[in-house]
């Protein structure tokens, strides 16, 4: 009988145990972003997911395929599905607006991993310093088409869209850097769509309508090729320096074997798991910080070996 007693006892004990673990296991958290087919967005996503599982909560993405019909759509449906809060990267700081107040209306608490809002309650906002990001990488390419005896040439730029605040804050940096260096602008044309094809069109409007451009600027990463490839259909392979905004596992070999000039990258595994950590605190009581803004790394041939440890963790979510 009392063998008996003490079985229930640890049958009792482990099924408590069990539905405690369900329960921290069934802490769901969605995750709101603009275009998940991005790299950037993939890797942020990851930072999120890492945060999360050492936290014990799970992760729903929804993409929004850069549609603000779907971005509404799904942050509707995330608020309906019994969750404790959400990350989003919206589509730009615009739409943020109206997906907060969704979220505080159902009380809901958000935390924003980059892009921003213009206005809105949030408990944390997690960016990049993009002005300072895109003034230090401007500089790198200032430096190299100085030490190339080609600083009266120009630069064109393929930028994300002017509407959001860290384009605007890219583009601003970026001048910032050439002008003092005595280097002018070709010119900017913006991406809608974010394609390859896309890249490569604006880029060859860029060099065929700026016969003294000796340098691009592609504030983006993962269509690189596209600028490459109108590089080389318009003849100007060796004439024509390209330099990006954030990075691809690529770009650990082509900065030093100079196919690119260097990139300002952020560090978006890092941004996620901290967007992570600072919705749990806010659901834990524990303190929240309300901005934080990382540094983005101007990576040359001159620094990479340097910050390799970092690029590979923070940057491409390649290391643990």
């Amino acid at each position: 009988m009392k063998l008996i007693k003490i079985l229930f006892s640890i049958i009792f004990i482990f099924t408590i145990s069990n539905a405690k673990n369900v329960e921290t296991n069934n802490k769901k958290i969605a995750y709101i972003v603009s275009d998940i087919s991005i790299p950037f967005w993939q890797i942020m996503s990851k930072g999120i997911k890492n945060k999360a599982s050492k936290l014990g909560y799970s992760v729903n993405v929804y993409s929004s395929n850069n549609l603000r019909k779907n971005e509404i759509e799904n942050f509707s449906k995330a608020l309906k599905d019994n969750i404790e809060g959400i990350i989003i990267s919206p589509i730009n700081s615009a739409t943020s607006v109206f997906l907060l107040k969704l979220a505080k209306k159902a009380n809901v608490p958000v935390v924003i991993s980059d892009i921003g809002t213009d206005s809105g309650e949030y408990v944390s906002f997690i960016s990049s310093n993009n002005e300072d990001g895109a003034y230090k990488i401007g500089k790198v390419l200032a430096k190299r088409m100085i030490e190339l005896n080609i600083q009266d040439g120009t630069v064109g730029i393929v930028s994300i869209p002017q509407q959001r605040a860290n384009g605007k804050a890219r583009t601003n940096g970026f001048l910032r850097a050439i002008n003092e260096n005595g280097i002018k602008s070709a010119g900017l044309e913006q991406q809608v769509n974010f394609s390859k094809k896309e890249t490569y069109e604006l880029s060859k409007k860029l060099i065929k309508e700026n016969l003294n451009m000796k340098a691009l600027w592609l504030q983006g990463s993962d269509k690189y090729q596209g600028a490459l490839d109108a590089i080389s259909d318009m003849n100007k392979k060796d004439e024509i320096l390209l330099i990006c905004f954030d990075s691809e596992p690529e770009f650990l070999e082509m900065i030093p074997n100079e196919e690119l000039v260097g990139a300002a990258m952020q560090q978006p595994f890092l941004m996620g798991e901290i967007a992570l950590e600072q919705l749990d605190n806010h659901l834990s009581g524990k303190n929240v910080k309300k901005n934080i803004q990382l540094e983005i790394l101007a990576i040359s041939k001159d620094n990479i070996e340097k910050e390799m440890k970092i690029i590979k963790r923070n940057v491409l979510g390649l290391e643990e």
